[in-house]
């Protein structure tokens, strides 16, 4: 239970699903509440298969081009700490690479559950770093289970979220999706500066014995 809620609160914090809500509403504002709810499961499934791919194939990704395990988890590090810094400071959009341009494509295409939502809104390098590094360090079977079951759950959570973002939208303002963002962002950098202090600790051990 303690590896299924450190996981599924590390990975909802780096996602940040709610953060989504306002862009989610403006990219929905003309769609009936039965296409929303179609947009809304379709990306919390897009999501789910890009972590679960990550989650198990990323690790020989990384065996491929020889990046060591440590120099991913301190890149991650960064990532995730940049992204949730950009949350504590009210620029997160921008560094999700949602700009106007893209904003207004994604309103003239029929399908957006794929790009921008689930990528690169929402399954980002963070998110993907962090499972790989997760891998490494959990690779028996209960815990390969727990893991899955807890990104299913981050998946849920996220089809529960933009299914009622129109509702939250009008209930939270747009004060009080701010506020919420401030306080994951702080959780996430905590989540990347912890990533970077356990990388460089382990490779000051592997270097002095």
């Amino acid at each position: 239970m303690d590896l299924f809620i450190y996981l599924f609160a590390a990975l909802f914090s780096v996602l940040n699903p709610i953060g989504t809500i306002p862009i989610f509403v403006g990219l929905t504002q003309h769609d009936d509440k039965k296409e929303r709810s179609r947009i809304s499961l379709w990306t919390a499934i897009n999501v789910f298969i890009i972590l679960v791919v990550s989650f198990f194939l990323g690790e020989y990704v990384l065996s491929f081009f020889g990046i060591s395990i440590e120099a991913l988890r301190i890149a991650g590090g960064i990532v995730i700490a940049t992204s949730g810094f950009s949350l504590l400071t009210g620029k997160f959009n921008k560094k999700r690479g949602v700009n106007k341009k893209v904003e207004n494509d994604a309103q003239t295409r029929n399908d957006i559950a794929l790009t921008p939502l689930a990528i690169p809104m929402l399954a980002g390098p963070g998110s993907i770093s962090l499972l790989i590094a997760f891998y490494h360090e959990h690779q028996n079977t209960p815990e390969i289970i727990i893991s899955v079951l807890a990104i299913f759950a981050v998946a849920v959570s996220i089809f529960i979220t933009l299914r009622s973002a129109h509702y939250l939208a009008k209930i939270l303002g747009a004060s009080g999706i701010v506020a919420i963002s401030r306080i994951v962002g702080f959780i996430v950098i905590a989540i990347g500066v912890q990533y970077i202090i356990s990388s460089l600790i382990t490779i000051v051990k592997d270097n002095l014995s």
